[in-house]
């Protein structure tokens, strides 16, 4: 498809030069508010008889965007547009106002119009108007029918009037019918327009588009990366069918063909929900439709637990809150029901019969919600999780591996995978991130770094021992690995390797094209395809037979494994209770090797007594991101791309705040695309999408990290002045930066009021400091240099100490924490040692201490010391120069919890199981 870079030329200086929002989406949303002013404007104008040509160039520049934009839309559509462009021509201004203000009102509720006296043209001059009583408004979901055909203006009128003749009352939903000419159009609507869940293809339709806008770029980059092969006729549909789902996998496909029907279903496969012949009736499809929407709005969970609180029940078992008996009897705590409502309680129940179903072995409503949700993810199995992903993920770790076992871990991961692993008694080697000094935060693990590590098990004999690696994707501060080339890259040195990725951030990334090919879950299902497909069968046996480098990076088809493991923390990026959480499993080997295990584990972390809200708040999430997560998160990700303009284009918010950009979290060799930004006030967007094609590593688009050390004021100091003084909550400090994170519940109200309160930060500290005396502007001076300058060193995982080694003497790193964690249970095996210049001096005079526990400050929020780790002079420095308030393992008064060099020395011959019982009284 090369020959459509030229149509599209450079894109970057096209949007700089119009200035362009991010999305298409946002550019028609901001358009109709445009016309909308210049139509007022207009008609004050013409009253007041001043001049008039501004508003009337604003109304014709917006009404010929429109005309474009509303070609994928079935409300108000191109139609619309057309008849209010009438009314400009004909002179009619304050119609002109009246329609489209009462269309814009109606665009921001997010739903059709309900037809009344403002949605009709207004009647000429001097006739009477006829008002009509407005129809009843219809609540049910409304959905868009894609219908992909080239048809006259004729044609379309006659399958629109098929299709809506067909809808009926008693429909749980409400469509519409919008028609794509061609197969780039059909990928446009897909993109822009959000509300399409079905789309109906038919044949011989051409392949280029006639609409030609900037904001539609996007949608076709991403169309050219996925390289669709120019097919014609009946296969041009196929490829279609394969790019929506690329795409939108949750889109029902749908194709209506001449062809024989048998023929075109074994071309079809999977790809097609449905083959419908052209003379079939529109009420097969309709059917169908509704069917495939009504198969992802489905609850099971959730609809059990409603009609279940619906019943008189009779509790004489647990649970005195249960149907609310022991607060609307109570006198002292009605409150609680006034303020949470009946519902509630109603729901809250420990039954697993009458319509419901236990967690630990569920066989009814909750089996298939978690079925859903595996749908709806790209798992091959989904498994509920109400305590969080610090127990999904020790649910994982437990169920696959075992003591002795080595797994890989980045050294940044979550505390719990720390203690999961020490649970385990697996022998761990610490990964390192490469470090952002400048910013006070890690990044993510190269993927040589882990080769590098694979390859000293292999040259050492012991690959046999490496079990697991787990990373988490993507970071707190939004570095994002590429899963798929790692798996492919470890799987060619360890083909029986165990990936865990913990995306406990990442859940939302699932449902947008783009970011859904960094997922676990996607990587796995398009690795399983590789290995499996005849042409890399193919290329693997060449590569073989020339030897060398050539087979060193490929995995062998015959003996690698697809095993991933995902945990995810849905209630953070998408709608669930707090703990709602998640397991996705592509395990190919899960029946045969963990299936056992993993439901011990389950059993071993979960709770008898499951949260039955949490679990129906689960179910409904997955319903929402089925049917609307990808205009949420289309919309999130556009929410964080308008902050980022915001911040750098404000004269004074750049004074004393800097967005960090790709290049500044991403270190240039990771970054093979060359994108130092996502948005820059001279060059305007970046191709976003090279970089995620390219890169080892990219940056998460709805992160906005923001460097505030220019305030004068530390992370924490600035997280708590947003939270004392605007009620803002942020979480992720460093140094001095603050993490802002867009999710799917917000608005650009929401944006927008961060804003007016960083503008007015930054003019307090500009008017402070314009007022301080000259030594005080000395010290805020010296302040800022030291939060943006003198950050300390990030120190690297120094090493086990041989007494927590299997062979001290071996080029692997691995340690056993286990040993080294429960070996601190006795008091007599430690003691405590200040953290000073004189500790310092003495390590590096070659003093060796080795830590007895966890220390964890916050930020960075994960171990720089572990249980068995040596205490490296780097490490020392380190500490000693944090200025954050909250550090867990240490205790300033007493010192560093170690180990006494007797404990070390005798516990080097022992293994755990060897070790003396512990006084744990003390």
């Amino acid at each position: 498809m090369a020959r459509d870079e030229d149509r599209f030329g450079d894109v970057e200086k096209r949007r700089a030069a119009r200035h362009l929002p991010f999305d298409a989406a946002t550019l028609r949303g901001d358009t109709w508010n445009d016309l909308k002013y210049a139509a007022h404007w207009l008609t004050d104008a013409v009253r007041l008889g001043i001049d008039q040509d501004e508003p009337r160039a604003r109304i014709r520049a917006a009404l010929d965007v429109l005309l474009i934009l509303e070609s994928y839309w079935c409300w108000p559509g191109r139609e619309t547009v057309a008849e209010l462009k009438a009314l400009h021509e004909q002179g009619r201004h304050d119609a002109l106002d009246r329609r489209c203000a009462h269309i814009v009102r109606h665009l921001t509720q997010g739903v059709p119009a309900i037809a009344d006296e403002a949605d009709e043209p207004a009647p000429p001059e001097g006739a009477p108007a006829a008002r009509k009583a407005p129809p009843p408004a219809d609540r049910r979901p409304r959905f868009t029918v894609l219908v992909v055909d080239q048809i006259s203006e004729a044609e379309e009128r006659e399958l629109r009037a098929g299709l809506l003749a067909a809808r009926r009352d008693e429909d749980p939903f409400i469509y519409d019918v919008l028609v794509a000419p061609t197969f780039e159009d059909a990928v446009i609507a897909v993109l822009f327009n959000a509300t399409v869940q079905s789309c109906v293809i038919r044949t011989n339709f051409p392949f280029l588009t006639a609409n030609r806008h900037e904001a539609f770029d996007h949608y076709l980059q991403l169309l050219r990366s996925l390289e669709p092969p120019r097919t014609y006729g009946a296969a041009r549909s196929l490829t279609l069918a394969q790019v929506i789902r690329r795409l939108r996998p949750e889109v029902d496909r749908f194709l209506v063909s001449d062809a024989p029907l048998e023929e075109v279903s074994a071309q079809g496969g999977t790809e097609f929900q449905r083959v419908f012949h052209r003379l079939d009736s529109y009420l097969e499809l309709h059917l169908s439709v509704i069917k495939g929407v009504a198969s992802r709005y489905e609850t099971p969970f959730f609809t059990a637990l409603r009609e279940y609180s619906k019943r008189p029940t009779g509790v004489f078992h647990a649970l005195p809150i249960s149907r609310g008996k022991s607060i609307v009897n109570s006198r002292w705590i009605r409150d609680m029901g006034d303020f949470y409502g009946m519902n509630v309680f109603l729901a809250e129940t420990s039954a697993t019969s009458g319509g419901l179903d236990s967690l630990l072995q569920p066989l009814g409503p909750l089996k298939r919600a978690q079925q859903f949700a595996a749908r709806a993810f790209g798992g091959r199995r989904s498994f509920f999780v109400t305590n969080g992903t610090s127990t999904a993920n020790k649910i994982v770790m437990q169920a696959l591996i075992r003591p002795g076992d080595v797994v890989l871990v980045s050294r940044d991961c979550h505390k719990s995978i720390h203690y999961a692993i020490v649970t385990a008694g697996a022998h761990v080697v610490y990964l390192d991130p490469y470090p952002l000094r400048d910013y006070s935060m890690y990044g993510a693990v190269p993927l040589s770094e882990i080769l590098r590590h694979l390859r000293l098990f292999e040259q050492a004999g012991t690959l046999d021992r490496v079990r697991m690696l787990v990373l988490t994707n993507c970071t707190f501060d939004g570095v994002t690995y590429d899963p798929l080339r790692i798996m492919r890259e470890v799987l060619a040195i360890k083909p029986d390797m165990i990936f865990h990725w913990d995306e406990a951030w990442f859940a939302f990334a699932a449902f947008d094209p783009l970011l859904r090919a960094r997922t676990g879950m996607a990587a796995a299902a398009r690795l399983r395809s590789m290995l499996r497909g005849e042409s890399y069968a193919a290329q693997y046996e060449q590569a073989r037979r020339q030897g060398g480098e050539a087979v060193a990076a490929l995995p062998d088809p015959r003996a690698a494994r697809v095993r991933v493991y995902v945990t995810q923390s849905t209630h953070k990026t998408l709608t669930a209770l707090r703990q709602g959480s998640m397991i996705h499993v592509y395990d190919e080997d899960f029946d045969q090797k963990a299936s056992e295990s993993f439901s011990e584990a389950y059993m071993t972390h979960t709770s008898t007594s499951p949260n039955y809200q949490i679990l129906a708040s689960l179910d409904l999430g997955r319903r929402q991101v089925e049917l609307e997560g990808y205009e949420l998160v289309q919309r999130s990700i556009g929410l964080a791309m308008a902050l980022r303009r915001r911040i750098y284009e404000h004269p004074v918010l750049r004074q004393f705040f800097r967005v960090l950009r790709p290049a500044d979290l991403i270190p240039e060799e990771h970054r093979p695309s060359g994108i130092e930004f996502y948005f820059d006030p001279e060059e305007g967007w970046a191709r976003m999408d090279r970089a995620w094609a390219l890169d080892e590593f990219v940056l998460d688009p709805t992160r906005v990290n923001v460097q505030v050390g220019l305030t004068g004021m530390d992370g924490d100091t600035f997280k708590h002045l947003l939270m004392d003084r605007f009620q803002i909550q942020i979480n992720k400090t460093s140094r001095n930066s603050a993490l802002f994170m867009t999710n799917i519940g917000m608005t650009r109200g929401d944006v927008a009021y961060l804003v007016e309160c960083l503008i007015a930060i930054a003019r307090d500290v500009s008017e402070r400091v314009a007022e301080s005396s000259a030594l005080d502007r000395r010290t805020h001076e010296a302040r800022v240099a030291s939060l943006i300058h003198a950050c300390p060193p990030l120190p690297n995982f120094s090493r086990f100490h041989g007494a927590f080694r299997r062979d001290d003497a071996a080029p692997t790193t691995e340690g056993d924490m286990r040993k080294a964690f429960f070996l601190a249970y006795d008091e007599r095996a430690c003691d405590f040692v200040k953290m000073d210049a004189a500790l310092l001096a003495a390590v590096e005079g070659g003093a060796e201490h080795v830590s007895a526990g966890f220390v964890t400050p916050y930020p960075p929020g994960f171990p720089v010391l572990a249980p068995g780790q040596v205490i490296s002079a780097e490490i020392l420095r380190y500490l000693m120069m944090l200025d954050v308030k909250e550090v867990h393992g240490y205790q300033p008064h007493y010192g560093l919890r170690i180990f006494r060099p007797e404990a070390l020395r005798a516990a080097a011959p022992l293994s755990i199981a060897e070790l003396p019982m512990l006084n744990l009284e003390g």
